[in-house]
């Protein structure tokens, strides 16, 4: 039986993800802090590297994903030195440890890293610099990473969604159409997680987008 370790596992696509792992006979070891096999905050890396590195005694990881992110978008001298802090290390430091500290035990198992980035990554956006600073860091340490990691046979994707219908925008002044063809549901996004890991061929980056857009802002 394979073994994932999936960040954000949760809620939303984090949780979407592990449902289509499960029905596909993969072992998977959620990270979150509220529930899942592992409780830990991302933020606390001497935390998470003290049971990451007693889960790798006894397990090998064939498929990691750092699915878990958090958004603001407000004026850049708005933001709190603390959200700034909390941005970066739950969308990018996170990943990179949890990707060091795995590294050895996927090449072992010749296995799959996928980050889930945001569309934000891929443009550029009015009260979305430090978002996208976050989400492009890890698009950019993805596909760095696929050209270090190319000769051990590791694969490494990153996977770019638009707007999806999850808990992400609750505390958020918006949040994408309820209308279909307007935003992505988390199910899409564990589908394509899928294909991509079930293909012959790496997909390294892929952006996934609805056919329009539509944003609802909301009453505060």
């Amino acid at each position: 039986m394979k073994v994932a370790l999936v960040t954000g596992s949760s809620s939303g696509i984090g949780k979407a993800i592990c449902e289509q792992l499960i029905t596909h006979d993969y072992k998977v070891y959620g990270i979150s802090r509220h529930s899942g096999e592992i409780i830990c905050d991302l933020q606390d890396s001497k935390a998470l590297h003290v049971k990451i590195k007693e889960l790798l005694k006894t397990t090998d990881i064939d498929l990691l994903i750092n699915c878990a992110g958090l958004g603001v978008f407000a004026p850049h001298e708005e933001i709190s030195l603390d959200k700034i802090d909390e941005l970066i290390d739950v969308n990018l430091k996170a990943p990179i440890i949890l990707t060091n500290l795995c590294l050895r035990s996927l090449k072992k198992t010749k296995g799959h890293i996928i980050n889930i980035a945001s569309v934000e990554a891929t443009k550029h956006s009015k009260f979305s610099a430090l978002y996208t600073a976050t989400k492009s860091g890890l698009r950019d340490f993805s596909l760095s990473l696929f050209e270090e990691l190319r000769r051990s046979g590791v694969r490494v994707t990153s996977i770019n969604p638009d707007m999806t219908k999850t808990a992400f925008f609750d505390k958020l002044n918006f949040e994408p159409s309820s209308k279909e063809d307007c935003h992505i549901n988390p199910q899409d996004i564990a589908q394509a997680v899928m294909q991509i890991i079930h293909s012959p061929f790496v997909t390294t980056d892929i952006t996934i987008r609805p056919q329009k857009l539509e944003i609802t802002k909301k009453k505060i």
